[in-house]
């Protein structure tokens, strides 16, 4: 079992900036990969942002440049920092977190609102 408790998000204006920060505890060492997911009303959860343990990062293509996702594994911790915000970033964001233990297990946090005003 793995816990994800998130922080940061917010309200802020189009061009703005926030920081989602995401802290693990529990069976931490099984942890392969950590991300940023989001999802805005009447959408499907998307993926924004994730690493994997060697440290490859993958974007979605609307976050590219404005985004940048940090790891720091032995933390077992994740951070977003978002720049250039736009309206169309507002969503709830849940860190997620995926565990190898013999088959995938995939764990969220709670949701933290973005909401970005144009």
């Amino acid at each position: 079992q793995v816990q994800l408790v998130e922080s940061g998000g917010g309200l802020v204006q189009a061009g703005g900036s926030l920081r989602l920060f995401c802290a693990a505890s529990g069976n931490i060492y099984s942890i392969y990969y950590m991300g940023w997911y989001r999802q805005a009303p009447g959408n499907k959860r998307e993926l924004v942002a994730g690493v994997t343990n060697s440290g490859n990062t993958d974007y979605t293509d609307s976050v590219k440049g404005r985004f940048t996702i940090s790891r720091d594994k032995a933390k077992a911790t994740v951070a977003l920092q978002m720049n250039i915000l736009e309206p169309e970033d507002t969503a709830v964001y849940y860190c997620n977190a995926k565990v190898w233990a013999g088959e995938l297990e995939e764990y969220w946090g709670q949701g933290t609102q973005v909401t970005v005003s144009s």
